[in-house]
C-alpha cells in the first residue's frame, strides 16, 4: 500500500508510486491530451502498473486553475456589492509597478460593468449594522442573473471580514434562487480587509468553480469506474493538500498548485541532506519556477498577484501561497525573432500538441528542447523515459529555418536560443535571491524539472551559488513533491488594535477560535484524527500609517506582544534597512496554518551489483559547451554511478526524466542519498 501522486503539466502528466513497505518508488510520464486530460490521467496510471486496491490514497494537482485565468476560459461572472461599491474592481488601486512606464495598461477585470450589481447593506468596520441588508435587492440581482445566463456569482459586501452575516444570508438567498450557479461569499475565502482585493479574490474564486468542478468531478469518475477507493485529495497553492469537495468549494487556492509540491519537495530534500539555505528551480515543459527556502521552510506569501509586470499591476489574489516567481520559459518554449531582429525565446509554448517540432507530432516551430537535442545534450532515442524517439532532421530543419534571417546555421541558433532562454531564467533566479536581500553564494540550488537539469551547471555557475543539487527523477518534482505534502488549511482574522492596547490574553483568545475552526473543518477529512493537527501562528504587524505589513511566525499562541513589537522592528530593518524607532506599532492580522504529518518517502541511492563508473559509462559524444564551443563529454546511466563517486566535467549524466550536464572546471559527486551534486573544481566534497 502506499499514495500515487499525479501532476497534469502542460507538456506532461507525471506519476509517482510509494510502496510504503519496501520504500520503493514507481514513475511513469505521458504527454498532456489538453482536449482530453481523463485520457491523460488513464494514460500515466495504466503505464505506472498500480492496482486500485495497492493506493491509500491519490493526490492530483494540474494547471487547470492557472490556465482559465490566463486564457480566460472560466464561468460567466457576476459580482454583487455594496451599494455604492459597484465599480471596484474597476477603480482597484492607484499603485503603479513602474511609475513612469508609458507602456502601462489598467488591468481589464473578470466581469464587465453591466454584471456588476449592488444591494443595500452596511457594516461599519466592527461588523455592526449601519443598513439592514435588503433581500428584495437581493431577489433582482438573482433575476438578472437568471436572464444573464450567469454562470457564477461573487459576493463582496464591505467590511464582511468583520462580520460576514450580511454575506451570508445574501449568498443562502442566491443559492435557493438560483440553483445551478455557483456562488462564493468572500468571507468563505478571505477574512481580511482590502475590498479591492477580497473583491478580486471572491471572483476569482467564482470565475474558476465550473471549470475545476468539471476536471475534479471527471478524475473522481475516472478513478471510481477503474475500481480506485481511496481519498482522493487535490494539491493547493500553500504547499498542502485538501480533499477534492474542499478543492471544488476554494478552487481559487489551487493557481499555484505544482510550484507549491516541488517547493515541499525540495525543502524535504534539504532539511534530508543538511542544506537549509535553498535556491529552487524546476524548469520544466511550459514554464521556470523559482523560489528561496530558509532554515529548511518555503515561504508563504498573504497575497499572489496574477498577471504582474511592469505594464500592468496584475490581480490580486489574498490566499496564502507559496512564494514563487514563474516565468514562460521551459522545454516547450519557442524561438521566434522580434521587431528589432533579435532573437527571442517564449512566452509562447509549443505544449504536447503539437509539441516541440522534434516530438515529430506536426509542430514545425524551434523550441529549447530542439536546441538541446541539436546540441546534442539529449539522446533521440532516450527521451521521456525512452518513450518518445525524438526526430533530429525536423529538429534542424526548425533551427535553419529559425537563422536563416540572423546568417545562423542550425548548431549556431540552437546555441544563441540556450543562451537567451538561460538569460531569463537568471533573471528570475536573481529576482528571488539578489533583489529580496539575499547572497546566491549562502545558498545551493537544488534543481529539478526535466529540462532544469540540463542548464543548471551554466545558471550556477552564473550566479555563484555554492554547489548544485539534482535530486532522484528530477522530471517529477511536483508528483514526488506531493508524497511529502501534508493535509493543510489557513484561517485569518483581521482584528486592527494599537501595540500597547494589545494584552496578553488577545492572541491566545483569537488562536483559540480559529483552532476550533480548523478542527471543525478536518473534522470531516477521511482517516484524518484531529488530535493529531499540527498549528502554525502568524501575526501581521506594521507601523501606525503604513499601508504594509509584515508577517511574523510565532514559536506559539502564547507569544509576549511585547517580544513580537521588538521582533518586527528587527525585520522591518533587515527588510527595507530601516526601523522607526519610538513609532508606533499595529497588529493587524492573526493566521493559523492547521496542517496533517505526512508519511516521508526514504532517500536512498539504489544499490546494483554492477555500480561503477565503468559501468556507467556509455562512452562520449560532441556537446555544445557554453562559451567553449563543441567538446568530446563523457557520458554516464545514472543509476549505475555508485555512491561516493567523484569526477571531473565536462560530463552527461543520463536518467530516465532528464539529463544532467557537468561543465568544464566542475565536479560530479554521488551521496549517500542519491543525490547529484555539482561542485566548483576547487571544491571538494
Amino acid at each position: 500500500m502506499g499514495p500515487l501522486t499525479v501532476d497534469m503539466g502542460g507538456t506532461f502528466t507525471d506519476a509517482v508510486y510509494l510502496d510504503e513497505a519496501s520504500g520503493t518508488l514507481r514513475t511513469a510520464k505521458a504527454l498532456t491530451r489538453a482536449s482530453d486530460f481523463v485520457a491523460s490521467l488513464l494514460d500515466v496510471i495504466d503505464r505506472l502498473a498500480v492496482r486500485p486496491e495497492e493506493v491509500s490514497y491519490f493526490a492530483f494537482g494540474s494547471t487547470v486553475a492557472i490556465n482559465a485565468i490566463l486564457e480566460r476560459t472560466g464561468a460567466r461572472t457576476a459580482l454583487v456589492t455594496t451599494a455604492g461599491f459597484r465599480d471596484v474592481l474597476e477603480t482597484d488601486r492607484g499603485n503603479r509597478p513602474d511609475l513612469y512606464n508609458f507602456r502601462y495598461r489598467k488591468p481589464r477585470p473578470f466581469v464587465p460593468r453591466a454584471l456588476c450589481f449592488e444591494v443595500r447593506e452596511r457594516l461599519d468596520a466592527r461588523g455592526a449594522t449601519v443598513t439592514p441588508l435588503d433581500l428584495d435587492d437581493v431577489d433582482q440581482v438573482a433575476r438578472r442573473c437568471r436572464e444573464e445566463g450567469v454562470e457564477a456569482i461573487a459576493i463582496q459586501f464591505l467590511h464582511s471580514y468583520a462580520a460576514p452575516r450580511h454575506e451570508a444570508q445574501a449568498a443562502a438567498r442566491l443559492r435557493d434562487l438560483c440553483p445551478g450557479i455557483a456562488v462564493t461569499a468572500s468571507h468563505e475565502i478571505c477574512r481580511e480587509w482590502g475590498e479591492y482585493e477580497r473583491s478580486s479574490t471572491a471572483v476569482f474564486n467564482a470565475y474558476l468553480q465550473p471549470v475545476v468542478r468539471r476536471q475534479l468531478e471527471g478524475v473522481e469518475r475516472a478513478l471510481k469506474e477503474r475500481g480506485f477507493r481511496c481519498p482522493l485529495f487535490a494539491l493547493q497553492s500553500n504547499g498542502g493538500i485538501a480533499s477534492f469537495a474542499d478543492a471544488i468549494r476554494h478552487p481559487v487556492s489551487l493557481l499555484e498548485a505544482g510550484p507549491s509540491a516541488g517547493i515541499n519537495g525540495a525543502a524535504y530534500l534539504g532539511e534530508a541532506c543538511g542544506e537549509g539555505k535553498i535556491l529552487y528551480l524546476d524548469v520544466g515543459g511550459t514554464t521556470a519556477k523559482c523560489s528561496i527556502i530558509d532554515a529548511y521552510q518555503p515561504r508563504i506569501t498573504g497575497q499572489y498577484w496574477i498577471g504582474r509586470s511592469r505594464e500592468c499591476p496584475g490581480y490580486p489574489v489574498k490566499v496564502p501561497v507559496v512564494d514563487v516567481v514563474e516565468i514562460p520559459v521551459g522545454g516547450g518554449s519557442v524561438g521566434w525573432i522580434d521587431e528589432g531582429g533579435s532573437l527571442r525565446v517564449g512566452p509562447r509554448s509549443a505544449g504536447a500538441d503539437p509539441g516541440p517540432a522534434c516530438y515529430g507530432r506536426g509542430g514545425s516551430e524551434p523550441t529549447l528542447t530542439d536546441a538541446n537535442l541539436v546540441a546534442s545534450r539529449i539522446r533521440a532515442d532516450y527521451f521521456a523515459d525512452g518513450r518518445l524517439t525524438l526526430d533530429m532532421g525536423v529538429a534542424r530543419a526548425a533551427m535553419e529555418t529559425l537563422g536563416r534571417p540572423l546568417g545562423l546555421d542550425a548548431e549556431a541558433v540552437a546555441g544563441a536560443m540556450l543562451r537567451v532562454g538561460e538569460a531569463a531564467v537568471i533573471n528570475a533566479l536573481k529576482l528571488v535571491s539578489v533583489q529580496r536581500g539575499h547572497d546566491p553564494r549562502d545558498f545551493v540550488m537544488l534543481v529539478a524539472g526535466g529540462c532544469g537539469p540540463l542548464h543548471a551547471a551554466r545558471l550556477g555557475q552564473e550566479l555563484g551559488v555554492r554547489e548544485i543539487i539534482v535530486p532522484r527523477h528530477p522530471g517529477y518534482a511536483s508528483a514526488f513533491g506531493m508524497l511529502v505534502t501534508q493535509p493543510r488549511r489557513d484561517f485569518v482574522r483581521t482584528l486592527p488594535r494599537a501595540a500597547e492596547t494589545v494584552d496578553a490574553a488577545l492572541l491566545p483568545g483569537i488562536f483559540a477560535t480559529l483552532e476550533a475552526e480548523a478542527r471543525d473543518a478536518f473534522a470531516g477529512l477521511p482517516e484524518i484524527a484531529v488530535s493529531e493537527l499540527f498549528f502554525e501562528y502568524r501575526v501581521d504587524l506594521r507601523y501606525v500609517g503604513q499601508q504594509h505589513c509584515l508577517t511574523l511566525r510565532l514559536d506559539s499562541a502564547e507569544d509576549r506582544p511585547a517580544d513580537l513589537t521588538r521582533r518586527f522592528a528587527e525585520a522591518h530593518e533587515r527588510a527595507f534597512t530601516f526601523e522607526l524607532d519610538g513609532h508606533p506599532v499595529e497588529f493587524v492580522a492573526y493566521r493559523l496554518s492547521a496542517s496533517v504529518e505526512a508519511v516521508r518517502p526514504p532517500l536512498t541511492h539504489p544499490r546494483r551489483g554492477s555500480q561503477s563508473m565503468e559501468a556507467a559509462l556509455q562512452g562520449e559524444r560532441l556537446v555544445e559547451i557554453p562559451d567553449q564551443g563543441w567538446q568530446k563529454v563523457r557520458v554516464f546511466t545514472r543509476d549505475l554511478l555508485p555512491v561516493a563517486l567523484e569526477c571531473a566535467g565536462p560530463a552527461l549524466v543520463e536518467e530516465a526524466s532528464t539529463t544532467t550536464l557537468v561543465l568544464p572546471g566542475q565536479r560530479l559527486f554521488i551521496d549517500e542519498a542519491g543525490l547529484l551534486h555539482i561542485l566548483p573544481a576547487e571544491v571538494s566534497s
